[in-house]
């Protein structure tokens, strides 16, 4: 009987650990992102592409023979939601890793929350300079490109070009205005004869441009920096298409040529419209790349996004900084993490250690319709490496010690 007890025992004991998570046998991360709206186009690929890496880590047995799991929250692109979601995720869910959001507010307020809890933070989307420069910290890492890398890569295309009577427009939060300082400081750094003629700013989620339109075109600015976030991508350049803005003045849009905007206008997008982004299925045309596209869409019936590529990086250096650690500890997790490289669709990719941002090329170009897909592509393109415009370590040690 005593036999049959303590067994019984060890049962229940045993059931009772796995079902509250205490067994340890998965790693855990918390994903806090929006998922109502238009800037569901960026964060559904985020999601699917980090799915993807995460089940073939898995069905190879995991890491450290543990299976990644993750949890997911909507955040409705709201800060304080947002904020609200990371704490029950650390404090309750007790996750393990922490990643998201598209929304640069949030990502930020999460990050000073992380630092306090000391639970890593990976950010997919969010795009502030601020994340891994002046409030960076160890344990933030951003795996998207940040507005000061943006900056830079545009301004060096910018530099090159005619235009001297610039506008400047876009959203009125965090993200608009950190791209569009970050552009015109670094292009007049470049270029001391630009000018700067008038800015416009609205808010966020915009659908009546035609004002702003108006206002800018009675300026005759030789050319237009616009700064719009995920909500307000595809509503400019809708309204540029009907007013006929983009055959008047050329304009410019981080992300302006990439899938997420392009796609859901069709053969109705604007033809014209430079742009700067991180991954296209269709460049550099490459095996890995072909292999990575191919694989999404047979996945989800879709070809992947930018977000793709950043969720399903972001899963394996995940797996392989575990695997580095050879423990599931925050701490190693996060020495292990910097300064790791990874082979990709868009060849080798870093994470410096010295802000834990990664190192990823920019590709430049201009939409253009395309008889192979029912949608716009970039044209012209241009690779800008990672190397040729990012921030130095020495930099970025000076930003913070501000």
């Amino acid at each position: 009987m005593k036999k049959m007890a303590g067994f019984l025992a060890v049962v229940v004991l045993t059931f009772f650990l796995a079902a509250s998570g205490v067994a340890g046998d998965t790693i855990k991360v918390g994903i806090v992102d929006t998922y109502t709206g238009p800037v569901t186009t960026y964060t559904y690929d985020v999601r699917d592409g980090f799915k993807m890496a995460a089940d073939r880590i898995n069905a190879k047995g995991g890491v450290l023979g543990k299976k990644i799991e993750f949890v997911i929250r909507d955040d409705t692109f709201k800060s304080d939601v947002g904020l609200a979601m990371a704490k029950e995720l650390i404090l309750k869910e007790n996750v393990d890793i922490l990643m998201g959001t598209i929304n640069s507010a949030t990502a930020l307020a999460i990050s000073d929350l992380c630092r306090k809890e000391k639970v890593p933070f990976l950010v997919t989307f969010s795009k502030s300079g601020k994340i891994t420069g002046e409030k960076g910290h160890r344990y933030v890492f951003n795996m998207n490109e940040n507005t000061d890398m943006i900056g830079r890569a545009t301004a060096t295309a910018f530099a090159k070009k005619r235009y001297v009577k610039y506008w400047i427009a876009g959203d009125d939060y965090e993200y608009g205005h950190a791209i569009a300082d970050a552009i015109w400081s670094h292009l007049k750094a470049l270029n001391p004869k630009v000018q700067l003629v008038g800015q416009s700013w609205w808010k966020m989620r915009e659908t009546d441009f035609n004002p702003y339109i108006t206002q800018i075109l009675a300026a005759k600015p030789d050319f237009v920096i616009v700064a719009t976030g995920g909500g307000s991508m595809v509503n400019f350049q809708k309204a540029a298409q009907a007013t006929g803005f983009n055959k008047r003045v050329p304009f410019y849009q981080h992300t302006g040529i990439e899938l997420s905007t392009l796609m859901p206008q069709g053969q109705n997008a604007p033809e014209g419209v430079f742009g700067t982004a991180n991954y296209l299925f269709y460049y550099p045309d490459t095996k890995v790349n072909k292999s990575f596209a191919d694989d999404f869409q047979k996945l989800y019936g879709r070809h992947p996004k930018s977000g793709a590529l950043y969720g399903y990086m972001t899963a394996q250096f995940i797996a392989m900084a575990y695997g580095k650690a050879g423990k599931v500890d925050k701490e190693k997790f996060i020495d292990a993490l910097e300064g790791m490289t990874l082979d990709s669709p868009i060849g080798k990719l870093e994470v410096r250690a010295c802000d834990h941002q990664i190192v990823l090329p920019m590709f430049y170009g201009v939409t253009k319709k395309s008889t192979k897909y029912e949608f716009l592509v970039g044209s012209d393109l241009v690779s800008i490496a990672g190397k040729d415009y990012m921030p130095t370590c020495e930099e970025i040690r000076k930003v913070r010690a501000k």
